[in-house]
């Protein structure tokens, strides 16, 4: 059968044994997070996606192969296997080609083909694919005639044969190969509007590119493909596949008509064509819109997951005292003063938006919880009545005795989880839209603690996520918040439940134990106290222990991303320098990295019985304990004042933006308006962008220019390419 390992190590560019222990590795229960960052010497340093995906890839070949065995004993039973059947099922690296290898062996449901065979008809099929010359097909029918078996003329008898032809041709695996090759390269899509545009026109505008439209299979887009899927699942939209059917026609006639041509070979012609138009053509285009959306929501689950990832590694905004501010009309806007590690110290509702009188008590309640708390950052959710509340908290600020900025967060799933059992549990004293204004001033301080509380599909940050596969996207995404949280780490003794529960080796299970043992024991002094933990063995604690920081405790490196097994080494290191493990927690061992380097990294490695990737990954921790990776990034880009709205805004105008969100056509920027201008792929760069994560990501501060406002349709298009001044 096949060779896996091989085949990884073809697929992967990976070395053999690299792919032999990640195998091993993750066969033992071992995490992925855990794999990438203390298993470097056995993976060659391989990253935790790319880790990730060979994990899905080995699981895909496994389930393949397990497929193949179901195929050849399914073929076995039937004393139909051959030397050739059994060399395609071994050569067969997708489920396609193995479903069409077993094609034939199938249990059918009744047929034409199958009903001519009840009828005694497969011997004259037989004998007409023969193509003999000396044979008259119609003479050879003459045989078969029987009223009892309703053949009662030469005509119903060579139908028949035909029947039988057309599905033996159907069943051929080369040809259905052929096939799907002809469409996928040959092939065009067509589009039509549908008569229920009239009934909806304003629903319907959103796929008015596709009312009359036509493209090739190879140019179409992803995203093309998933609104055109949608269009058509909502009934605005007819869609149809074509290829050349002459082409088609060749393509099932080629492997079966004889060289030279004799009274049954247009009979089987017109048997083969019969097979292209009745049964192979429909059944590949099928396959080819299958194969089309499989591809569109890989890609588009890839798109999400990566600006899931950069929106999870936002920056947080450290130490701030924050004001969460939740929109609203009728019922108020929410308030939510919360301290620097997230703590809520007061709440209020304000209603600035109804009347002058409510407007003035607003400010002054703003203004005593602003002065009171020393509060010096504003997070204003984007939801309703976000322009205005904007517009009010601009006009404030001014009036604050210390700086105050603020910024616009998106709201996208805080009502999901205001109103989920976890927030109840979280602030039994607050209603839901307190806590979603507890929730939106935490984002702004800490994105990823508080967003892995939020179903990542409900965050918005991809494109037409409710069309993917559930299981698939679902666990794309999980894969994602998992790789963030553990490559920040997380505080032992603050870190929530829905966050414990994303680190390596810890499900929900063990996360609310390791909470509730603080809770009942006072916060943890070293990390092998977490052994005390109900259901957190020694593989558990192996596997979580690195990525949990005890900030003040009684082991120092407890604070780093030094595994527990490393100690020995980590102290036998800094001994070799003449530092202490308080030299490292003071933050003194700035060239340690610089030491190394001049003793030798393969030379100190060995002297320390490590690899050179852990003596690396080591040095960086100790020279910087307790670092976050997300403190390299540019902070936030805060406001201060100047609300436009897209009224004001005029072609030419130069303003910069933070990117909200990216998709296969391009980036979507907020310039400080109520909609989010879009910078097509067409203008992210003056040259040639292939797709647009290649130039940008989630939260990147970027300048832009204005090329087009439409107030009707409430579209902004920008670029970023340079403009002639």
């Amino acid at each position: 059968m096949m060779d896996i390992i091989q085949i990884l190590k073809e697929e992967f560019a990976v070395r053999s044994e690299y792919v032999k222990n990640i195998v091993e590795l993750l066969d033992d229960g071992k995490t992925v997070p855990f794999i990438a960052r203390y298993r470097k010497e056995m993976t060659g340093a391989l990253d935790d996606q790319t880790i990730r995906i060979m994990a899905l890839r080995l699981q895909a070949l496994r389930n393949l192969e397990t497929r193949k065995e179901e195929i050849i004993t399914a073929i076995e039973n039937k004393n139909a296997m051959t030397d050739e059947i059994m060399q395609a099922v071994e050569k067969a690296m997708t489920q396609v080609e193995l479903e069409d290898i077993y094609r034939p062996f199938k249990e059918k449901r009744r047929t034409r083909g199958s009903a001519a065979r009840e009828k005694g008809l497969a011997p004259l099929a037989e004998a007409i694919l023969e193509q003999n010359p000396e044979i008259n097909p119609e003479q050879l029918a003459e045989a078969y005639l029987s009223e009892e078996k309703g053949v009662p003329d030469t005509a119903a008898a060579l139908q028949g044969a035909m029947d039988i032809i057309a599905e033996e041709i159907s069943d051929n695996a080369e040809i259905r190969s052929e096939m799907r090759d002809l469409y996928q390269r040959f092939g065009t899509m067509g589009c039509s509007a549908t008569d229920k545009i009239d009934e909806a026109p304003e629903e319907a505008a959103v796929y008015f590119d596709y009312y009359e439209y036509e493209r090739l299979l190879p140019r179409l887009q992803g995203h093309q493909i998933l609104a055109i899927n949608r269009g058509e699942k909502e009934g605005y939209l007819k869609v149809t596949i074509q290829a050349s059917e002459t082409l088609a026609e060749r393509t099932c006639t080629r492997h079966y008509l004889k060289e030279k041509p004799s009274a049954s070979s247009e009979l089987v012609r017109q048997a083969a064509c019969d097979s292209a138009k009745r049964l192979i053509i429909p059944s590949t285009v099928r396959e080819i819109r299958n194969i089309l959306f499989q591809n569109a929501c890989e890609k588009a689950i890839r798109v999400f997951a990566s600006n899931l990832k950069q929106l999870l590694m936002q920056p947080p905004l450290k130490n701030t005292v924050t004001l969460g501010f939740d929109p609203g009309y009728r019922n108020g806007c929410k308030l939510a003063v919360v301290d620097g590690i997230g703590k809520v110290l007061d709440t209020a509702i304000v209603y600035p938006t109804t009347s002058e009188r409510k407007k003035q008590e607003a400010a002054d309640i703003i203004r005593h919880l602003v002065e009171t708390y020393q509060v010096t950052a504003i997070a204003i959710g984007n939801g309703t009545a976000s322009r205005e509340s904007e517009a009010f908290i601009a006009e404030l600020l001014p009036e604050f005795s210390h700086k105050v900025s603020y910024m616009v967060v998106s709201e996208a799933g805080a009502s999901v989880y205001s109103a989920s059992e976890l927030a109840a549990e979280e602030f039994p004293d607050y209603d839901v839209s307190l806590r979603s204004a507890v929730s939106i001033a935490r984002r702004l301080q800490d994105p990823l603690a508080e967003l892995v509380k939020i179903d990542p599909k409900a965050i918005g940050v991809g494109q037409y996520q409710h069309d993917m596969p559930k299981n698939d996207l679902q666990t794309a995404l999980d894969g994602v918040v998992e790789e963030c949280v553990n490559a920040v780490g997380v505080d032992l003794n603050t870190a929530s439940v829905p966050l414990l529960s994303h680190i390596a080796g810890i499900n929900s299970s063990v996360a609310k134990n390791i909470v509730k043992y603080r809770e009942e024991n006072g916060a943890f002094t070293n990390r092998r106290e977490l052994l005390k933990v109900p259901k957190l063995g020694k593989k558990a604690f192996e596997q979580c222990a690195g990525f949990l920081r005890i900030s003040g405790g009684t082991q120092p490196l407890d604070h780093t991303a030094v595994h527990p097994e490393s100690y020995p080494a980590a102290e036998a290191l800094l001994k070799y320098f003449g530092c202490s493990l308080e030299d490292a927690a003071a933050g003194k061992l700035t060239d340690l990295d610089e030491k190394v380097r001049q003793a030798g990294a393969e030379t100190l490695a060995k002297e320390l019985n490590i690899g050179v990737y852990t003596l690396q990954d080591m040095t960086q921790e100790l020279r910087k304990p307790g670092r976050d990776p997300r403190d390299l990034l540019p902070p936030p880009l805060m406001r201060s004042g100047d609300v436009m709205q897209m009224s004001d805004l005029k072609p030419g105008m130069q303003l910069v933006g933070t990117v909200r969100n990216i998709v296969d056509f391009g980036c979507f920027v907020d310039i400080g308006v109520h909609e989010d201008g879009l910078v097509h792929i067409s203008q992210l760069s003056s040259r040639r962008v292939r797709h647009p994560l290649d130039v940008v990501k989630v939260g990147d501060v970027v300048h832009v220019t204005v090329l087009d406002v439409d107030l009707k349709r409430k579209r902004i298009s920008l670029t970023m390419k340079k403009q002639n001044t």
